[in-house]
């Protein structure tokens, strides 16, 4: 028999192998971390591919169950910058990458927290509740903070083309966003409790019920809720026009050239009115332009007064506005009702206005860092105070400005305000043809279920859309062409639960993931003083 001996040498070899390898299997949680924040942004538009937010989460879960909140909060960041990072790069398509940068580690560190609040519940009994609870909590503080909130990036707006859709109806974004990470949670549960009782030939059945309910329970929750979700007409219909006039060329180059906008604008609304007299599409109601159609200011401009008046003459119908306006020494985000025989009849401002774009929070300390950003934004635009509604001839149309559609409370007050059906009128050329347009098509179809109403999506450079409200887009233009749409959409009345609930639910999963937090600290002081003692 020949006995094989390892030499001292060959072991001191040996070793710092092994612990090679040990580093190497502490990165595997980091790698899945980033990973499965990566996969959770493959899952939102432009593509349709909804389902690997379940996955996604699922791939967190495994990460985050049983560590502790030091490890659970860099796990958490990492699968922030891996979801956030490509996310957001539109925001950097034309300052550079700096603000981009800045914007994901800020909002990452969001993530991070909701991680280690993940980490901390994930030892209570049916815990993927709890979990998915602090998820929608940390949603809930990121769409206020800092700066009034920044909601981009909430499940919620990844889900226009999925199953769990109908559950917005139920209670808007917040439960729509719970029953995807709970369902995605659920599953991490169900495939390791499997994975034990092969192991153990044991089954914890509280365990594995809570498992089951945490997945079965939202997909049978979004069945139940399509009942909610209808297209059908309930006070008539309305023959609406959407213009897209294009712009000269994207970026932000083209605010140099606003008169050039306004008369693609008009041009486009003219060759409607031709096609109109042609019999080639219906005449509409009237005619919906998108944000910043006219950055120059109509009340002070006669020029300008003079395109739109004759644009509305042309159509014969009223004809909504994005104009720049300065009123009062204020600068004003404005939507304007212009009618063909009155002029301008009605007003919106923008509430909701987009920090670091139309105004510059600590404008003295950005100046300092950069004082190009300083001279681009020379003058904060100032916000209104009420919803914005219009009355066109009877029809109550909502408004919610291009960042506004991200805002829960932004859309849902104009439909409480008696608005029939809704438009975002916005203005992407800024931003290029990168995913942006598409994300916030996204959230435009989600307003639609939340609501129950048609939206209409006027965009200067597309994509401009008209979505009914199922969700279901039934007309859209390219990018950065030249185009109008007309359709015939219902008028609704009616208003789902998420529409009366408002906040309610919201605040109540926040609750839920206060009282798991709670329960999880307090149960580990109690482990903690049961070991000294």
């Amino acid at each position: 028999m020949t006995v094989t001996t390892t030499s001292a040498d060959q072991q001191d070899q040996l070793r710092p192998a092994s612990a090679h390898g040990r580093r190497m299997l502490r990165l595997v949680p980091a790698v899945a971390a980033a990973l499965c924040g990566v996969l959770l942004y493959v899952s939102f538009p432009p593509r349709a591919l909804w389902w690997l937010a379940l996955p996604a989460f699922a791939g967190l879960a495994w990460v985050l169950r049983g560590r502790g909140w030091k490890a659970a909060l860099g796990l958490g960041y990492l699968f922030g910058l891996g979801f956030l990072l490509p996310l957001l790069v539109w925001t950097g398509v034309e300052v550079g990458p700096g603000p981009w940068l800045a914007l994901v580690a800020i909002e990452a560190v969001f993530v991070a927290l909701v991680g280690a609040g993940i980490a901390a519940v994930s030892r209570l009994p049916a815990w993927p509740v709890w979990a998915a609870a602090v998820w929608i909590a940390g949603e809930a503080v990121r769409a206020r903070a800092p700066f009034r909130g920044f909601p981009w990036g909430k499940i919620a707006f990844g889900q226009a083309d999925g199953v769990f859709l109908p559950l917005a109806a139920v209670g808007g974004t917040p439960v729509l966003g719970f029953g995807v990470v709970l369902c995605g949670f659920g599953l991490y549960e169900a495939g390791r409790l499997i994975a034990e009782r092969r192991r153990t030939r044991t089954v914890r059945r509280p365990a594995a019920a809570a498992a089951l309910l945490s997945v079965v329970v939202p997909v049978v929750g979004a069945v139940a809720a399509r009942a909610l979700v209808s297209d059908k007409a309930e006070d008539g219909t309305a023959t609406v026009a959407v213009i897209q006039g294009n712009v000269p060329r994207s970026g932000l180059e083209f605010n140099a050239q606003r008169r050039a906008v306004l008369d693609y604008h008009a041009r486009e609304t003219l060759k409607l009115a031709a096609d109109v007299k042609a019999g080639k599409v219906a005449k509409p109601d009237f005619v919906l332009w998108p944000e910043n159609s006219s950055d120059v200011d109509p009340f002070a401009d006669s020029d300008a007064t003079t395109v739109i008046e004759g644009a509305a003459e042309e159509i014969g119908v009223p004809i909504s506005v994005g104009a720049v306006v300065e009123r009062d020494g204020k600068l004003l985000n404005e939507q304007v009702l212009w009618d063909p025989d009155k002029g301008p009849v009605q007003t919106y401002d923008k509430r909701q206005v987009q920090p670091f774009g139309e105004y510059l929070p600590l404008r003295s300390l950005v100046g300092a860092i950069n004082g190009n950003w300083t001279s681009m934004v020379h003058q904060d635009f100032s916000r209104g105070t009420k919803p914005g509604v219009f009355d066109i001839d009877g029809t109550k149309v909502g408004l919610a400005t291009c960042y506004e559609a991200a805002f829960d409370w932004a859309v849902r007050d104009t439909v409480t305000h008696g608005a029939r059906m809704i438009s975002v009128p916005s203005n992407n050329a800024t931003f290029d043809r990168s995913e942006m347009t598409y994300q916030q098509l996204a959230m435009s179809r989600i307003r639609a279920v939340e609501h129950s109403r048609t939206v209409t999506v006027p965009v200067t450079s597309g994509v401009s859309a008209v979505i009914m409200p199922d969700g279901k887009v039934t007309r859209k233009t390219g990018m950065f062409v030249p185009a109008y749409l007309v359709q015939k959409v219902p008028l609704r009345s009616s208003e789902t639960p998420a529409t009366r609930l408002g906040i309610l639910p919201e605040m109540a999963l926040v609750l839920v993931a206060a009282g798991g937090l709670g329960w999880a600290i307090g149960a580990g002081m109690r482990g903690r003083r049961a070991g000294d003692s």
